[in-house]
């Protein structure tokens, strides 16, 4: 209520006193404001979260399915092509061309383009696969050398596939919420696991009727291009458009994040250069990518260690080292599924707090026990029987996805959005070289014994 007297002998007073009232008023109404927008952060981070997962898991999958298709099917590549080497060959033509994609976009992550860089692998892997199917019926599933260099330069395309869009997902998740980057790396065991199983089911169905084993690789390959093509529906139509996921990428927007643009833009957020500028004016400076490998070199050199151990005994002494044994043809495919199913399960188990490895020495000293593999598949080959092999394997299996989501979940801790999504792509570089070098290594295995 006004008071007269005041303001007629004390004019600066009156004003004062409304000044400090309407002051404090608009201040609770700011922070009433504030409160309600960090409720609908809140509610906006938390919603789609289910969806974003499954979906994670699924472009995960797609991401390995093509691949991890070629692999399960080798034993039809081996009746075809009996004197190349098919799973060694095969995998060391894939690795350089993913390995050196990778580093190239490795090193320009922050100008690619995050949206059309996983749609042109996801496409690339789709026409690839559907060149390999289209290969077996122009020959009509016969061997030759023109044959093998027209599959071999398919495999290449995966390669580069694989670089986009493991890069891409990695470094596009490292700065969401951790459960989306471990569904992902789950899918990319999944994909192993169920093309084994149905590996399995195919070659029981197939193997007493007429081209059975052709059958099934054909069953194989259309699977994968239907995955692929999902993959492309689901990215582009689907994953950008959750408000958990438009959320963390608003957040990376404004933290300096220009590798986002095109997903906001696909969900209906248009992104302002001038506001960008400013941004980018206010923020501190990001570490470069050579800073962040120095800060990370520990858990790059994890998944190096990791995947050089694992690629250097899967799959190739796998196929052609372990012997003649009482399941015959079908002990290599045994194997090979044994250890996707050890490798999925080591992906989920991290998801149990008390028995995840979070500690950085703790993690390098158990991958690095992890070299007493070598010595045991060796051994076990020579003097074991089928029970022992499938024993180490589904260990060798297990470990590989438990370490490999243990340090990409710990790993982005602590970072921007941009150095997050750097460190997803220099650590995915870590993982194909990894591979690189223990394909190359794999070759010992069959030196001296008359198999070149």
């Amino acid at each position: 209520m006004l008071n007269y007297s005041t303001l007629k002998h004390e004019p600066f007073i009156f004003i004062s006193e409304r000044f400090i009232e309407t002051s404090v008023f608009l201040g609770e109404c700011s922070m009433a404001a504030m409160n309600v927008a960090v409720l609908n952060d809140i509610s906006v981070k938390i919603k789609g979260k289910t969806i974003a997962v499954i979906l994670c898991w699924i472009l995960g999958f797609g991401s390995l399915v093509s691949w991890n298709s070629m692999l399960t099917i080798g034993d039809y590549y081996y009746v075809l092509f009996p004197d190349y080497h098919p799973s060694r060959v095969l995998t060391l033509v894939y690795q350089p061309f993913s390995f050196g994609t990778m580093v190239i976009l490795a090193y320009h992550e922050s100008k690619v383009d995050t949206r059309k860089r996983n749609i042109a692998g996801y496409m690339l892997f789709f026409l690839c696969t559907m060149a390999l199917i289209v290969i077996d019926l122009a020959s009509s599933g016969k061997g030759g050398i023109i044959n093998y260099i027209a599959i071999c330069v398919f495999i290449a395309g995966f390669g580069v596939a694989d670089a986009l869009v493991q890069g891409g997902m990695v470094g596009d998740l490292a700065f969401m919420k951790r459960e989306f980057t471990q569904s992902y790396f789950a899918g990319l065991a999944a994909a192993g696991a169920l093309t084994s199983g149905l590996r399995l089911i195919t070659k029981a169905a197939f193997d007493k009727s007429s081209n059975g084993l052709r059958k099934g690789t054909m069953l194989f390959l259309a699977i994968s291009v239907s995955f692929e093509l999902l993959c492309v529906f689901l990215y582009a139509f689907v994953f950008a458009k959750l408000p958990v996921v438009k959320y963390y990428r608003a957040k990376a927007a404004r933290e300096g994040s220009r590798t986002v643009a095109s997903d906001l833009a696909a969900a209906g957020i248009q992104t302002d250069p001038n506001e960008t500028a400013y941004i980018d004016a206010k923020l501190p400076t990001r570490l470069s990518n050579k800073e962040l490998l120095f800060k990370n070199v520990d858990y790059a050199m994890d998944l190096f260690l990791i995947y050089v151990l694992t690629l250097s005994i899967f799959p190739g002494f796998l196929y052609e080292n372990t012997g003649k044994h009482h399941l015959g043809a079908w002990y290599p495919l045994v194997l090979i599924a044994v250890f996707n199913i050890g490798d999925l399960i080591g992906r989920y188990i991290p998801l149990i707090k008390t028995i995840k490895i979070e500690s950085r020495n703790g993690l390098m000293v158990a991958i690095l026990s992890r070299i007493l593999f070598i010595p045991s598949f060796y051994f076990t080959a020579k003097c074991g029987d089928e029970g022992w092999m499938i024993m180490l394997t589904y260990l060798l299996g297990s470990t590989k996805g438990y370490f490999t989501v243990c340090v990409m979940t710990a790993a982005p801790r602590g970072c921007t959005a941009p150095e997050a999504n750097a460190l997803g792509n220099i650590l995915v570089v870590f993982i194909s070289g990894g591979i690189l070098v223990g394909v190359a290594i794999d070759w010992l295995w069959i030196i001296g014994n008359g198999s070149f």
